[in-house]
């Protein structure tokens, strides 16, 4: 297990932002208000709709496999084919990872990363959904990379990689002498496009150092340098669009016992998104367990204090009273992700700054004067 805390601001600073947390409850509540306008929506439809039905077996059947699924891949797809509701072919699975009603990106793209011959299989199966006759590299790149979530293991990446290049060759002949030759050149797009856009790289790649990087991948020779400024130009004007970051992630929390306080694991479902770091129960929960809103805050692998935000049963929000959230990855490359992904998140509100500053300047005058 991997561990990263979230430290936030000390109790003292939090009551100096008391307007910062009261601006953000208001949005909050508004956020809430949304919600609940748009089950009602939701309410109204289903009920145009009786196939969707509650009453119906097999839609509960499929809400439950699809929580399954989302919980752990492999076991709810077993269930999924033992309750009949997907044929055990990989042609049937392929098509229900397409579409992707209900199931996490995260949780599609573990499924397809498995290297035994079923599940590579099913990938083959996936790549033959995607048309990517007559487009660029980019493009293919685009929609392949819209349909899943990559996971963390290198392995994984690797083959799912690998069979990209091989579907993409497959329906665009001579675009490359060699499929090994689109597998390198997309990998370097891909890395492109995280040095360009991810605010912690510094110096920025440039074309030069984009066309030196590709030297003698086509089989030993160079590709046309036209090809590779078009490839350029298209990542550094419009980055790739990554589905939403969500994953599972073990959770500590302290726990009042009669002697004391004890510290307990618990699995949830994390949600990264608007600068707030939601984590659920379950995938399919309207309403998050807690929210951690990501403002001024710093995330790294070392302990600290740090506050969050906690939700009533009926979803109002009170604010926690945790001094330290830990949360766990399965593998390092999970946390380093999870590290990048919440590090790009944070917002760093000026005010925060100028109150660091003032108070810093005031502690000095306070050890002045008792010296």
């Amino acid at each position: 297990m991997a561990s990263f805390n979230i430290a936030d601001l000390t109790p003292d600073e939090v009551q100096s932002l008391a307007i910062i947390r009261k601006r953000k409850a208001h949005l909050l509540e508004e956020i809430q208000q949304i919600r609940a306008e748009m089950e009602n929506v939701s309410a109204q439809i289903e009920a145009l709709e009786p196939i969707e039905d509650e009453a119906n077996p097999k839609a509960k059947q499929m809400l439950m496999g699809r929580k399954k699924f989302n919980m752990d891949p492999k076991r709810g797809m077993e269930y999924l084919i033992e309750q009949g509701l997907i044929q055990r072919t990989p042609q049937a699975v392929a098509e229900f990872l397409y579409k992707g009603e209900g199931l996490s990106k995260s949780a599609v793209g573990d499924y397809l990363g498995e290297k035994d011959e079923f599940h590579l299989e099913v990938l083959e199966n996936f790549l033959k959904l995607h048309d990517f006759t007559d487009l660029i590299l980019v493009q293919a790149l685009r929609q392949f990379l819209w349909s899943f979530r990559l996971p963390g293991e290198s392995q994984k990446i690797d083959r799912m990689m690998e069979m990209f290049a091989n579907r993409y060759c497959e329906l665009n002949p001579g675009v490359f002498s060699h499929p090994d030759t689109c597998y390198m050149l997309s990998f370097a797009v891909i890395m492109l496009n995280t040095f360009l856009h991810n605010p912690s790289v510094r110096d920025k790649p440039t074309l030069d150092s984009f066309v030196s990087m590709n030297r003698g991948i086509n089989q030993g020779a160079d590709l046309p340098k036209e090809l590779l400024q078009s490839l350029y130009e298209s990542i550094r004007t419009e980055p790739f669009k990554i589905p939403e970051d969500d994953g599972w992630l073990w959770k500590q929390a302290s726990s009042q016992i009669i002697s004391g306080r004890y510290k307990s694991w618990k699995r949830r479902w994390f949600v990264l998104n608007d600068n707030c770091l939601y984590y659920f129960e379950y995938t399919t929960d309207k309403e998050p367990r807690g929210i951690i809103p990501l403002e001024n805050v710093k995330v790294r692998q070392v302990e600290d204090k740090s506050r969050a935000c906690k939700t009533e049963p009926d979803g109002r929000v009170v604010e926690g009273r945790h001094t330290v959230y830990r949360m766990s990855a399965a593998t390092h490359e999970e946390m380093n992700m999870w590290i990048g992904a919440i590090e790009r998140s944070i917002n760093n509100d000026p005010f925060f700054n100028m109150l660091q500053l003032r108070k810093k300047g005031v502690n000095s005058s306070r050890s002045v004067d008792r010296s």
